[in-house]
């Protein structure tokens, strides 16, 4: 028999449940970023753990609804689910923060396990809704036809919503707790129409203590955005210093009283390229792709009165953030613009640049369609004859990726140069590396001049950079070229 449940119920468990794993997916991305990065592996991992709980979930439930009534389990079973859901956010963000700077490998491991579990259980309740509605064998394919339709429309449909509206719009936190409570709210409907109500009292305690331990979870982060996990710290031996963190990563430092002051190494790397290339105090157009802080468009704007700069940042709500903490000020100086880098370059026009600073990040990764012979073929498009492209990259070890892009860059512009530290570029260590690229020759002893004692140019880059790859839109495995930092 069919029993309670109706077509449409059993069409909007189907749609619900699968519509609740994708969401519970891709927020899971966003609650490990800020602990262990967000690169293409990272990606990979989580879907992958998605769906080896969908498949379990799939498999296992057709097994227990051809063993145990499915009216019997139904309800509880999503109830269960709606519970675990409320413990992910505060058992990943504990564990983050107590491991803060290592061990990610058992932080990843952690939000493997807190993700299979409700997912897998969420996964099962469309093979058991299915066999409540299986009446005949004649039936058997337009059921689990309709039903399994359904279902990936809900998957489509939460996918859509989580990554253009959910993420974009509505904390974290508020996601999971909500998710997690219409699940149990709807599990506990289902078992008391199914079982009775006694049997959804221990399910809904544990509900109750999910979200009690969501609620007094650590946040990583002052503003959610749709990218990053932002916040703003003030430097305790530096008045007016100030450190953004994106994720785990430290990627801007301004000092709100002295625009002039530059605390990160590749900062003073390319303030030391500009001042060995032009003149003194001679004004500036300047593209910027990557905005985080706005330091080098402040230093510009203190040092080169007059300058104009054109910024293009992803993220609408690390402008705000600037604005908001670290005094940015819009105007004809300063135009930003929330747009990805790209499509950024593409709308200038050419020859109206002297100079285009890239520094534009993914956690530690430059985001690979910024990486490419093609943006750079644009970026030199843009610049004037006598411009200068600085590109900030990160990379340990072997710094096959660095290697990577330099070579990039030298099948496009005529002359490329590399800054960074004496230990970094001779392999003993790894850091932020700044490639300059120009149609015209690179005054390198100007910038060395200008330079730390700790920092070098390297001129001639064809010995160390090798049988390295050209990237191309087409081939650009910048993740996998990476070499990680170890510690």
């Amino acid at each position: 028999m069919r029993g309670p449940v109706g077509q449409k119920l059993a069409i909007w468990l189907a749609f619900g449940s699968s519509a609740a794993v994708m969401v519970l997916e891709l927020v899971s991305l966003r609650l490990v970023a800020p602990y262990i990065g967000l690169t293409l592996e990272t990606n990979t991992a989580v879907i992958g753990v998605a769906l080896a709980a969908i498949a379990t979930g799939a498999a296992l439930g057709g097994r227990f609804a051809d063993t145990v009534p499915p009216q019997r389990t139904l309800g509880p079973l999503i109830l269960l689910g709606g519970a675990l859901v409320m413990l992910v956010l505060p058992v990943v963000r504990w564990t983050g923060e107590s491991l803060r700077g290592g061990a990610n490998d058992l932080v990843f491991l952690v939000l493997a396990v807190t993700l299979f579990a409700p997912a897998a259980l969420l996964s099962a309740v469309t093979p058991m809704v299915t066999k409540l509605r299986l009446d005949t064998l004649t039936q058997t394919g337009t059921v689990v036809g309709r039903l399994s339709a359904y279902a990936t429309v809900g998957g489509i449909v939460g996918t859509v919503l989580t990554g253009f509206v959910f993420v974009a719009t509505i904390p974290i936190s508020t996601i999971v707790l909500a998710l997690g409570a219409t699940l149990v709210v709807a599990g506990a409907a289902l078992t008391f129409l199914l079982r009775g109500v006694r049997s959804a009292v221990k399910p809904v305690a544990l509900a109750v203590i999910g979200a009690t331990l969501t609620l007094v979870a650590p946040r990583p982060c002052e503003v959610e955005t749709a990218y990053h996990c932002a916040r703003v710290v003030a430097d305790p031996n530096r008045e007016g210093g100030r450190t953004l963190y994106l994720d785990q990563l430290r990627h801007s430092y301004v000092d709100l009283d002295d625009p002039t002051y530059l605390e990160f190494e590749y900062i003073k790397s390319f303030a030391a390229a500009i001042n060995g290339t032009w003149a003194e105090r001679q004004p500036l157009d300047v593209l910027h792709i990557g905005g985080g802080g706005m330091t080098m468009s402040r230093y510009l704007t203190a040092t080169r009165p007059g300058s104009k700069h054109q910024l293009y940042e992803i993220d609408a709500a690390v402008v705000e953030l600037d604005k908001r903490e670290l005094g940015v000020r819009t105007g004809p100086e300063l135009a930003v613009t929330v747009q990805d880098g790209r499509l950024g370059v593409r709308d200038e026009t050419t020859d109206s640049r002297d100079l285009v600073l890239m520094d534009a990040f993914s956690g530690l990764s430059v985001p690979w369609h910024l990486t490419t012979r093609e943006v750079i073929s644009d970026v030199r498009r843009v610049l004037r004859p006598d411009g200068l492209y600085l590109m900030n990259v990160i990379d340990h070890g072997d710094a096959k990726f660095l290697k990577a892009e330099i070579k990039t860059a030298q099948a496009v512009f005529p002359y490329v140069a590399v800054i960074a530290r004496k230990d970094e570029l001779s392999g003993r260590s790894g850091g932020n590396f700044v490639v300059a690229a120009a149609d015209r020759p690179i005054d390198s002893a100007a910038i060395e001049r200008r330079l730390g004692p700790s920092l070098d140019v390297l001129d001639r880059p064809d010995g160390f950079v090798g049988d390295a790859p050209v990237l191309t839109d087409d081939y650009a495995p910048v993740d996998q070229l990476l070499t990680p930092y170890s510690g």
